[in-house]
This record gives structure tokens, sequence and C-alpha cells, in this order.
């Protein structure tokens, strides 16, 4: 009986969110609606079939374990999120940025210094993590170290193509006015790159939390979104799990939403932001 209903209330979502989607000033609710069906129908399943909580909690025991342990969750936020990913994402995307006009400038570092990039971007976290955290220590650094070599590289290239992307006219007229390198490249090529970064950003910021939370499987304080993921699972408190994935989640979508209300403001002129 269970299921039937939270069949037939995913059902009716499912027709609202239709005719939402068809009108332009409701459709920010389709996304909305589509999750609490999608928590409806979880629900059902779970207490309709008996499911051990083990196996998959409900939602409801999952938001439970989420109010009653707010403080342990933004603990683990503050040390993962704040300290580790933010820290990691400001500093390798700022580092990445000051190499790309670098690698701009130097035929020599185009050459070089991209391929080994693409060799260092395909490495697999779980084999580079383990050497960060025994150079840098348990605690948030080592987390952000491997946050900065996990941002850099895709941050670098998008740069770097970025300021290849001005047609051969524009680059000799700015000649005919004058212009020196850097004038050319904050009032020309530089804006002309904003769509290229923004794409290398909206990348970083989900293989930050990524990074972050990764890195913490193998040594971390006794706190921490990774730390607590695994000891909970050890410990069979899977809707404690499901509640640090909830918060990464969130995380992870607020970081992105940021990103792109940021690139709306600053690209407002490129023609995929308009319509």
């Amino acid at each position: 009986m269970i299921v039937v209903l939270a069949i037939a209330v995913w059902l009716a979502l499912w027709v609202l969110n239709v005719r939402l989607a068809r009108g332009s000033s409701l459709s920010w609710l389709v996304p909305v609606v589509f999750g609490v069906a999608v928590l409806v129908l979880w629900e059902g399943v779970v207490r309709g079939f008996g499911i051990s909580p083990i196996i998959l909690p409900a939602p409801s025991a999952i938001g439970a374990r989420f109010v009653a342990e707010t403080g342990t969750l933004w603990g683990d936020f503050t040390q993962t999120v704040v300290k580790g990913a933010f820290t990691g994402f400001a500093i390798g995307t700022a580092a990445a940025f000051v190499m790309a006009i670098a690698v701009d400038r130097s035929p020599f570092l185009q050459r070089g210094l991209l391929p080994i990039g693409n060799f260092v971007a395909a490495l697999p976290i779980v084999g580079t993590a383990p050497i960060l955290v025994g150079w840098f220590g348990f605690d948030w650094q080592s987390k952000a170290a491997v946050v900065v070599v996990m941002v850099f590289f895709p941050v670098l290239v998008n740069t770097v193509a970025g300021l290849k992307d001005t047609t051969t006219m524009q680059r000799d007229l700015m000649r005919t006015y004058g212009a020196s390198y850097w004038e050319t490249l904050f009032k020309l090529r530089l804006p002309a790159a904003m769509p290229f970064i923004f794409n290398g950003l909206k990348i970083a910021t989900t293989l930050a939390l990524i990074g972050a939370i990764v890195a913490e499987y193998f040594g971390s304080p006794t706190r921490g979104m990774g730390f607590r993921i695994s000891t909970e699972v050890g410990r069979l408190n899977i809707d404690m799990v499901w509640a640090e994935i909830a918060v990464a989640a969130l995380a992870g979508s607020v970081l992105y939403g940021l990103m792109v209300l940021i690139e709306k403001r600053v690209t407002f002129w490129h023609p995929s932001q308009r319509g």
C-alpha cells in the first residue's frame, strides 16, 4: 500500500513537473519538484519493501540523523570544505591562472608543460593522495595540496585555450592602436577567454570537493567528511553516511551555482548567456 501511494504521488508530481517545464516563469521549480518526487518514491520503496537501513536508509531517517548530528556535520564541513577544498581551490586556480599567462608568453612552456599537465591530470587520486598526506601531514594542509593538484591543470588548460580565442584581425587591430602585450591581454584576450576560464573553474569546484573528501581516507584527524564516511561505514551507521553525502551534495551544488552566477555577471555579453 505504501509503495502504491508513493508511486501515485510520484506520478502526480511528474505531471506537475511537465506542466511547470512548459512555463517560463516557474521553470526554476522543476528541479525542486523532481527532487521531492525522487525522495517520495525512495521513502515509499524503502518502507513498502522493508529494506534494511544498513542497505538503504529512508530519507526520513537520513533527515532525522541530519538534524541530530548538526554539530558534527558542521565540524566536518568546516574541516573538509572550508579548510581543505576552498583553500586548495583558491591556491590551485590562482597558480593556474598565473602559469597560463607564462605559458602563453613562452612557446617552450607550451610544448613542455602542457603535455606534462595532461599526464599529471590523468594520475589517479588514490595514488597521489597518500603521497601528499605523507608529505604535508594528516591535517587539512595535505587535503588542500591534493585539491591544488586536481584543480591546477583543468584551469590551466582551459585558460590557455581561452587566451588563444581571438582572431588575427582583432590582434592586428590592437597592434594598430599601438597596444602593448599587457594592454592587449587585459583589454582583448582575457575578456575573450572568460567563458573558457569559467568552464575550468566550474570543473574545478567539483574536483576540489571530491579531492578533499577522498584524501581524508588516507589520513585525517578525528573530523572531516571523508573521515566520517569511512568511520561510519565501518560502524554500519549508513544513515550518517548519507547525511554526510547530503552535505557534500549541497556544498557542491552551492559552489557550482555561485560560480555560474559570477559567470553570468562577467560574461553577460557572450551568446551562451543570452535568451
